[in-house]
């Protein structure tokens, strides 16, 4: 056979599945979100003034609202045309502002977003309190849905988002941490709660097992792809866009891959630097562990993970039906890693 015949031969490659850019997702759930927003709102509400207003710190802080998005996307994606995935995001969403709060007390952080912490501004004892109050509210809002099967699904997430905040502190200033430590940890921290929202938004919509398995394998690959694109924006970005301090995981002695790469594969002088600053929070010698990043593929290796991981939460939603918001769950899949903050 002729090189060319056999060429001739060889399949073409699968087509791109159709993708919403982010101002066009956030534009298709804006009347969904907007509803959980406002029940936010009016549930975060205290007759305890510090309550209040570091609650309204925090979540006025916004970001994307990924989480509770998903949620949406999913919910809307298979055919659902009730209003209960409202609530559901915005359980979704009070769970996650817990977590920050507790994160930036464990991590020392002054910094999110931007934004002063609300641990710098009123100290770490207020902090703690208030994100367990928003994880009792995300409590009662669950009761309230009177679905075992979502307050299952969310005690165990929840669960699991404990463990890893326990197994990053194991981990904190430890040079020998590995990819397969690193995977652990941003499982349980970041990822649980992505594939909670997606899962939770097929239960609302009456899927099947399978169906509901998809959308979790979904939102569980995409929150491994976010995590690891995050932990490279870090030794990339600029402080500016990244709302926080450029090396702020190394000052708190987190081995994220890029680092956890370079250790592997960096010349020796490279490794002394990288274990230091590790140990010690030292950011004395950043320009010089950048560097070493990115001379030892650790950026490349970080970013062809992340794509990877974008690629098979794609992949999980194979045979869903064709759909605006089946569109934005790709999109939000491609936002992941091609993002600047």
């Amino acid at each position: 056979m002729s090189l060319d015949a056999a060429t001739q031969r060889r399949p073409e490659p699968a087509p791109s599945p159709p993708t919403l850019a982010l101002d066009a997702i956030q534009a298709l759930v804006a009347p969904d979100m907007a509803a959980v927003d406002a029940l936010i709102g009016r549930r975060l509400a205290s007759d305890v003034a510090l309550v209040n207003q570091i609650g309204e710190h925090i979540v006025a802080a916004g970001g994307k609202r990924l989480r509770p998005m998903l949620a949406v996307l999913a919910a809307r994606a298979l055919g659902y045309a009730g209003t209960d995935h409202h609530q559901l995001a915005a359980i979704i969403e009070f769970i996650h502002t817990a977590t920050l709060l507790h994160d930036d007390v464990v991590d020392e952080s002054d910094l999110r977003r931007g934004r002063q912490t609300a641990n710098a501004l009123w100290g770490n004892a207020p902090s703690v309190l208030v994100g367990d109050f928003l994880y009792s509210r995300s409590f009662q809002l669950m009761v309230e849905l009177q679905r075992p099967q979502v307050m299952r699904v969310l005690a165990d997430t929840t669960n699991a988002i404990a463990e890893g905040e326990v197994l990053q502190l194991l981990h904190v200033r430890n040079p020998d941490t590995d990819e397969a430590a690193y995977d652990r940890v941003i499982e349980r921290k970041t990822a649980v709660l992505f594939a909670a929202a997606t899962r939770l938004g097929a239960l609302l919509a009456g899927a099947d097992d399978a169906t509901q398995q998809a959308l979790h394998d979904y939102g569980l690959q995409l929150g491994f792809a976010f995590q690891i694109a995050d932990d490279v924006l870090d030794y990339t970005a600029s402080a500016q866009a990244l709302g926080k301090n450029l090396g702020d995981d190394l000052a708190e002695g987190k081995a994220t891959l890029p680092l956890i790469h370079a250790l592997a594969h960096a010349d020796e002088s490279a490794k002394i630097l990288i274990r230091h600053a590790i140990t010690a929070g030292d950011l004395s010698a950043l320009p010089a562990i950048v560097h070493a990043i990115h001379a030892s593929g650790g950026i490349d290796y970080s970013a062809a993970r992340a794509r990877e991981h974008a690629r098979q939460a794609q992949a999980a939603l194979a045979g869903l039906p064709q759909s605006p918001w089946l569109d934005g769950l790709h999109g939000l899949a491609r936002y992941a890693i091609e993002r600047d903050h």
